[in-house]
């Protein structure tokens, strides 16, 4: 029999569905495979953006964690009672089918919740929030987009603006400090926010960056920027993963706990 500590944890992270070859597909980027497996040290479980064959009562029974990721598409303006974003916007419809159904059990069941730009805004939206759907053309906001494509990879990720740290929150746990520098790779962002969630930092310009859930007792965290892709040099990247894999080990101790004895 394996004991528990032998174990990884499980965490669930859902999968933009798209073209590939003139077939649908359902993929995760390699920067979040890395930070999960690297940095967080769990097991990463795809889980296709496919409504009909993702029951939230088996998976919440299988997994130690969930992760909503970044992605170039948004979330569709009707999910949030808003009018249709402009046809040539990257949408995924399927993904928001699966994502906006599963969190809210995710939630409930306490399982820790990590949730990356487009995650970031899908728990917004989960709780009854919106979104902005063009930051960049507000008055008073900064620019929040990646800049010139034309650029090495690397470079969209590097530093952009710094944010601000709420005090007393998960946030200021993790970073200890009241501000702190990050990337910044968006052009939506939270308008209003969802009630029951925590601002945990913010942008120079006013811009919410990070929240958590309020009532929930386990690790929930959203943040609007990409930490996976700089675990390797950030150390507020490392210590968002590291707490959230020590988070999911909780959870699969818990979770195994009436099956194995000392």
């Amino acid at each position: 029999m394996i004991h528990p500590r032998s174990r990884r944890p499980v965490v669930a992270v859902v999968a933009d569905r798209f073209e590939y070859h003139k077939h649908a597909a359902h993929a995760v980027l390699e920067g979040y495979v890395h930070a999960l497996s690297k940095v967080a040290k769990v097991l990463p479980l795809i889980v296709p953006a496919h409504d009909e064959g993702v029951d939230a009562e088996t998976l919440v029974s299988t997994i130690d964690g969930f992760v909503l990721t970044g992605s170039p598409s948004n979330v569709a303006a009707e999910r949030y009672g808003a009018a249709p974003l402009p046809p040539s916007t990257v949408v995924d419809p399927a993904r928001d089918a699966v994502s906006l159904r599963l969190l809210p059990a995710i939630l409930e069941a306490g399982v820790p919740f990590l949730g990356i730009c487009r995650g970031f805004q899908e728990l917004n939206v989960v709780f009854g929030g919106s979104l902005e759907r063009a930051v960049h053309d507000q008055p008073g906001r900064l620019d929040h987009r990646e800049g010139d494509h034309d650029r090495p990879l690397a470079r969209w990720y590097e530093d952009r603006h710094e944010i601000h740290v709420a005090p007393g929150g998960r946030l200021e746990q993790l970073s200890g400090k009241a501000t702190v520098m990050v990337n910044s790779l968006h052009h939506q962002g939270i308008e209003r926010l969802g009630t029951g969630l925590r601002v945990e930092a913010t942008a120079p310009d006013g811009l919410i960056e990070a929240i958590s859930v309020e009532s929930a007792e386990q690790f929930t965290l959203g943040v609007q920027w990409h930490p996976e892709m700089r675990v390797d040099d950030s150390p507020l990247a490392q210590a968002i993963f590291t707490a959230f894999g020590d988070a999911c080990r909780m959870r699969l101790s818990q979770r195994l706990q009436p099956r194995f004895h000392a």
